[in-house]
């Protein structure tokens, strides 16, 4: 399951770069994943925006065993 959360991360990143941030993969635990946003995206005060409706969205089409995205 990791490894199809990377690739789906990895479909997401172009569009966090482009404002200077980043996301990483800490750990998944009964389709919990937990990232840690790196970069501009760390400090921005829309960056739970990001996580839920961005990252969380996205995670949750392309591995529907995912329940919920948080931040670390």
């Amino acid at each position: 399951m990791k490894e199809k959360i990377e690739a789906a991360l990895n479909k997401v990143r172009p569009a966090l770069m482009a404002d200077g941030g980043n996301v990483e993969l800490v750990d998944v635990q009964d389709g919990v994943v937990k990232v840690r946003l790196t970069g501009a995206c760390g400090g921005c005060p829309m960056s739970q925006m990001t996580l839920k409706m961005g990252i969380e969205r996205h995670l949750k089409k392309e591995v529907p065993e995912v329940k919920e995205v948080v931040a670390v």
